[in-house]
């Protein structure tokens, strides 16, 4: 009984608002029709609910395109990055290429100590460990390359080609213990040896000195197995000779193992060459000790 009397009333409770909506619709017509009093009643109704709907989805679109934008700002900041490397490879290039032209313009102006005839050459490889101390060049026996030959840069001697191919040497460091060569102290004129020792400073002697070496004494080639006059490097420590024991030192090589790239071979001398003048240093070795300062 009570549940008809729920359904009934609750069918009243529905027409009576209706008969209220539609008697607002009448009251707000004011001479209009029907529809467009249903039409605007319905917009009344529903503008509440638009707004509602409208102020919880702008953020969401808002948000949804916010992610949008980040990741087409990703992407653009991925490709500005792969640019900008390539860019600074192109620059790391053009700046090895211009330190190469600097270095091959200075291997040519270099005037060879005597006006020895000369190539130029590039270095073209290391030895096969660190413990090599010989570099590889671009030219061989077909530009007049033999065993023996000295190579300079412009610091100094590098070393002497002790192998040969067609189109390629292989030059020994000064460095390298097995090399020796017979040098002169250019500030009192004694004669002695030096040695490699490997990395760092080369090993002098004296077997015959009368006077003692100094700090910062040039060393220069002796003409011996080598022109006359080339730089080596200079005195680090001052030594004198003791009674039965050759005066023992070591010496700063202008060599700069790490830089070597061009390099000029004394294809005008021999081993065998006599060298004349040696009391007098050449424009070489003279240049060499304006670098090595006082």
């Amino acid at each position: 009984m009570f549940r008809r009397f729920d359904r009934a009333g609750g069918l009243f409770i529905g027409l009576l608002a209706v008969s209220f909506l539609l008697a607002t619709f009448d009251v707000r017509s004011d001479g209009q029709g029907v529809g467009s009093v249903l039409r605007e009643g319905t917009q009344a109704l529903f503008a509440p609910l638009q707004r509602l709907t409208t102020s919880v989805s702008r953020p969401v679109v808002g948000f949804i395109d916010g992610i949008a934008e980040v990741a087409s700002l990703r992407d653009e900041n991925d490709r500005l990055v792969n640019r900008v490397q390539d860019l600074e490879a192109l620059v790391r290039d053009a700046e090895a290429l211009q330190r190469r032209l600097e270095e091959l313009e200075k291997i040519n102006d270099l005037e060879p100590p005597g006006e020895l005839a000369a190539i130029t050459a590039r270095i073209v490889s290391n030895g096969s460990s660190d413990f090599d101390h010989v570099r590889f060049i671009d030219r061989g026996s077909d530009n007049g390359v033999v065993m023996g030959h000295p190579v300079i840069d412009d610091n100094g001697l590098v070393g002497r080609v002790d192998a040969v191919g067609d189109n390629w040497a292989r030059v020994r460091l000064i460095t390298d213990p097995r090399l020796g060569v017979g040098v002169r102290d250019l500030a009192t004129n004694e004669t002695g040896w030096v040695s490699g020792q490997g990395d760092g400073p080369l090993k002098l002697e004296m077997f015959l000195a009368g006077e003692a070496v100094g700090v910062g004494d040039l060393i220069v080639t002796d003409g011996s197995r080598f022109p006359p006059d080339i730089a080596v490097g200079v005195v680090l420590e001052a030594a004198e000779s003791q009674a039965g024991f050759a005066l023992t030192t070591e010496v700063e090589p202008f060599i700069e193992t790490a830089r070597l790239d061009f390099v000029k071979v004394l294809v005008g001398w021999s081993p065998l060459d006599t060298a004349a003048g040696t009391d007098e240093a050449s424009a070489f070795g003279r240049s060499a000790l304006s670098r090595a300062g006082p």
